[in-house]
């Protein structure tokens, strides 16, 4: 006796469920320039590798007992495999009632992609195409519920801690699935297609009176400059589909392994000649920070996250002879390097990503402090130190600092650890202290240049002494630091690197600084 009748109704059903939301779904999906679910999982899965996981879920309509029409859950998940390592992957279908709502079982129900990315110790990948919760759903339960959705959100706070979690914004995506974009380790959206908020324009509207478009409310201008929700923006689709491989080639697949390393490219021992002379010596001129930061890693090794915002300092992943790295730099160029609120966030992101799955941190320090002026204050620069501190001083993973240029304040000393594996290098350029000379002199001898006949010749005079005990030579005499020739500062981070895979290796699977988005 054959199954094949059985075998027809499987494959019948598994092809209604391809057909998504039906025709107008799909139409209004490729009028807005968006791909299809399954058209973005081939595009961002090596080929052949998707294994698709509950497919069969969903809302039938039966006459007679016969299946005549069905609606598939609202998102597609399953396993694929990126460059030959897998993931768990979740895909939100804009063409079923706009990707809201979820399909929640009952008894016997399969794990979530979530459960299964966790279980598996696997990376989990969302691509968002989701309106959240919707009022339709009211008619289908025949009743409101409360707001519980924590029974599953507690889920995705727990990848957060165990797995590599990305995601990308590709449409309008509003309610949960929101902060679903910012529960993650690394975030992308598509420039023209993509938007988050909590509630959209009929929402904004009916709450404030406001008449305001999808793009002015929460398109990438907003998300990944001012408000910094989302690190990184992509042109196209497949970019962010390029941006999410890549940030995880970088990553283990989870807190119990090793971040892999790639077969090194670059002569470990290369000197750059150009550092030499890489920071100016008049202190009004400024300089390229990636190009000092892309000169000491592995050529063509960067990857930026959040490059639009908290432009004070630059933050990424990188390779050094093959072993990834989390890497920062302050950026003269913005704000002369000072660390405000945006920047000092994006660096405790990197913190929090390179204690939890066991990267080195290098930072390339030229620190002016943080942030002064009324508007740091309005935005809480005191507490946003205060948080800065304790994210450095609760880090675990090896540590190298060079100091380039400026190391002052509070802002300073968030470039050294006194615990574990720390080193600090400081080139002939540096120059450090509680505060800078320069505006430090007019506080704290006061009295002294009021009452001077001269007071501005005596604020020079004072200003002048001052500096001449500022020689980082003079500060090596009595503590020891180590100051290099800046053309050996690649080397120096190569042997660093391989000394830390031995503290990397002790720190695997022990539970670290839990990752807070």
């Amino acid at each position: 006796m054959s199954w094949q009748e059985e075998i027809d109704e499987l494959n019948a059903r598994l092809g209604m469920a391809e057909a998504m939301g039906g025709a107008e779904g799909i139409a209004r999906q490729r009028k807005q320039g968006k791909l299809l679910v399954r058209e973005r999982i081939a595009a961002i899965a090596d080929p052949g590798s998707f294994d698709e996981f509950s497919a069969l879920a969903g809302h039938g309509t039966y006459e007679d007992g016969k299946l005549q029409h069905f609606l598939p859950k609202p998102v597609v998940t399953g396993m694929m495999k990126l460059d030959g390592r897998k993931v768990v992957v979740t895909a939100g279908d804009f063409t079923v009632r706009g990707g809201s709502g979820g399909h929640r079982g009952g008894m016997g129900q399969e794990l979530s992609a979530a459960e299964r990315s966790i279980e598996w110790r696997l990376p989990y990948v969302r691509l968002l195409d989701a309106a959240g919760g919707s009022v339709r759903t009211f008619e289908d339960y025949g009743r409101t519920y409360l707001p519980d959705g924590n029974a599953w959100t507690r889920l995705d706070v727990q990848l957060l801690n165990i797995v590599p979690t990305v995601s990308a914004v590709l449409g309008s995506v509003a309610g949960l699935p929101a902060i679903n974009a910012c529960l993650s380790h690394f975030s992308v959206m598509v420039k023209g297609i993509s938007q988050i908020f909590p509630g959209g324009p009929p929402v904004v509207k009916a709450a404030l009176g406001l008449d305001i478009t999808k793009e002015d409310l929460g398109d990438d201008r907003i998300h990944t400059r001012i408000s910094g929700c989302i690190d990184n923006v992509a042109e196209t689709e497949q970019e962010a589909f390029e941006q999410i491989r890549r940030f995880l080639s970088y990553l283990p697949a989870n807190v119990g392994e090793m971040a892999p390393r790639t077969e090194p490219t670059d002569d470990p021992n290369r000197t750059e000649e150009a550092l030499l002379s890489a920071m100016p010596k008049s202190k009004r001129a400024t300089y390229d920070a990636r190009k000092v930061l892309n000169a000491v890693i592995d050529k063509g090794s960067f990857f930026e996250i959040a490059p639009l915002y908290g432009r004070a300092r630059i933050t990424g992943l990188a390779r050094v002879d093959g072993f990834p790295v989390a890497i920062m730099i302050n950026n003269p160029r913005y704000n002369g390097g000072s660390t405000d609120v945006a920047a000092g966030s994006k660096a405790m992101r990197l913190m929090q990503l390179a204690d939890l799955f066991h990267l080195p941190m290098i930072s390339l320090a030229d620190e002016p402090g943080f942030m002064v002026g009324p508007d740091a204050e309005r935005q809480g620069i005191e507490r946003a130190g205060a948080r800065m501190v304790a994210t450095v001083c609760s880090t675990r993973m090896p540590w190298l600092t060079v100091v380039l240029g400026k190391l002052y304040g509070v802002a300073g000393q968030c470039h050294h650890r006194p615990t574990g594996m720390f080193r600090r290098y400081a080139w002939p350029s540096a120059n450090w202290g509680s505060m800078h000379i320069t505006g430090g002199v007019a506080a704290a001898y006061r009295r002294e240049i009021a009452e001077a006949p001269d007071p501005e010749a005596k604020k020079a005079e004072i200003e002048a002494r001052l500096q001449g005990l500022a020689s980082p030579f003079k500060t090596a005499e009595a503590t020891g630091q180590d100051i290099i020739d800046p053309r050996t500062t690649r080397q120096k981070l190569v042997e660093f690197v391989h000394d830390a895979q031995r503290i990397l290796q002790g720190q695997v699977g022990v539970p670290g600084l839990p990752y807070l988005p």
